[in-house]
């Protein structure tokens, strides 16, 4: 009888949460929400033992069969918490470097974004035609980043590093005449004039994931 007191009163508790949480104010759910999913973050923060950097002596294979436990895991989560499919309506290009939590930039769950990750932000010419595509399919705001301290950068500007990795670099190297050539294609020319696309350039703070952005343009 205790037992089951308990968890009506628990069942209650749940109840009354969830009428508060959809009481607030819109801002206030994205604030609550986002703490919640950084209160997750720091939670797996301190796992070591999920953490594959600091066991040098683990193998490939080894990571492997951890990675594919964990996504069992995840996936177990994710299939008793289904998610809402929403259309993305921004498209963001980020630099590879798994310092960049492109969850975390705007602190946001609800899956409004295409992400293209490369080594130094760069758009070739497939990465390109993947944003027109994006475009096509109804994003408004193509966001173009790059990251403080990315290696790629650094590798582009080291002459050892640029002899040995020279597609990568030639690509950092060319990256603003990328981003002119992305520019002038007629689709996206045509939307940024019509007013139903932004194309905006920011750099993100490595340590804070803050987007520094430079004068509108």
């Amino acid at each position: 009888m205790r037992g089951k007191k308990g968890w009506v009163i628990g069942v209650g508790l749940v109840i009354v949460a969830a009428l508060l949480v959809f009481a607030m104010s819109p801002k206030a759910k994205f604030i609550l929400g986002g703490v919640m999913v950084n209160l997750g973050y720091r939670f797996q923060d301190e796992l070591a033992n999920y953490d594959f950097i600091h066991d040098e002596s683990i193998t490939p294979d080894e990571i492997w069969e951890e990675l594919k436990r964990q996504n069992d895991l995840a996936a177990d989560v994710r299939e008793k918490f289904p998610r809402t499919v929403r259309h993305p309506v921004v498209a963001l290009v980020a630099c590879m470097d798994a310092r960049i939590d492109t969850n975390e930039l705007v602190g946001d769950t609800r899956r409004y974004y295409y992400i293209v990750r490369t080594a130094g932000s760069v758009l070739a010419e497939a990465e390109q035609e993947m944003l027109e595509l994006a475009v096509l399919n109804g994003v408004r705001l193509v966001l173009l980043t790059t990251h403080t301290d990315c290696a790629a950068e650094a590798a582009a500007a080291d002459p050892k590093m640029e002899e040995r990795f020279p597609a990568m670099t030639n690509l950092v190297d060319e990256r603003e005449r990328s981003i002119e050539e992305f520019l002038a294609r007629p689709l996206i020319r045509d939307a940024i004039a019509a007013g139903t696309l932004k194309v905006q350039r920011a750099r993100i703070d490595t340590d804070t994931d803050r987007l520094m952005v430079p004068d509108e343009q």
